[in-house]
């Protein structure tokens, strides 16, 4: 499994932006990751200055979101939804793009992504698909 350092996934994030400013030709994966930053114009400023934000830290006791998280897990749910992996978010994301619309349905999925990310982490287990389906489902009637 893939499973790159900090600065790497920093890394990829500024040289998408960066290759985008220069009009030069991306991956697929950089396309995706292009789609997802330019919803989020916010972190532009922040994406062009690879010298002041490579290794700056946010604080989310400071009332801080991290853009590199952010962008990250959007990233991660636009990858889940175009291999229906785990089986059934496709179909999850199409039920809360139609009832939230779709950035705001992201952010939904993003919400439960952390959760079970952090459920995972702190209980030393592995992610569990059925506990984020659930989830998924719950915000999808709510």
């Amino acid at each position: 499994m893939f499973n790159p350092t900090r600065d790497q996934s920093r890394d990829f994030l500024f040289d998408v932006w960066a290759k985008h400013g220069a009009g030069r030709p991306l991956s697929p994966l950089e396309s995706m990751a292009l789609a997802v930053v330019l919803e989020h114009p916010e972190y532009h400023a922040v994406l062009g200055d690879r010298d002041r934000y490579l290794d700056h830290e946010w604080r989310p006791e400071g009332g801080e979101t991290n853009p590199f998280l952010h962008l990250s897990l959007h990233l991660a749910i636009e990858e889940q939804r175009s291999i229906d992996q785990p089986p059934g978010i496709r179909v999850a994301l199409e039920r809360l793009e139609a009832r939230h619309g779709a950035h705001a349905a992201r952010h939904a999925v993003m919400d439960c992504l952390a959760e079970v990310i952090w459920q995972a982490q702190r209980r030393g287990t592995g992610f569990d698909n059925a506990v984020y389906l659930d989830c998924l489902a719950r915000k999808a009637s709510a």
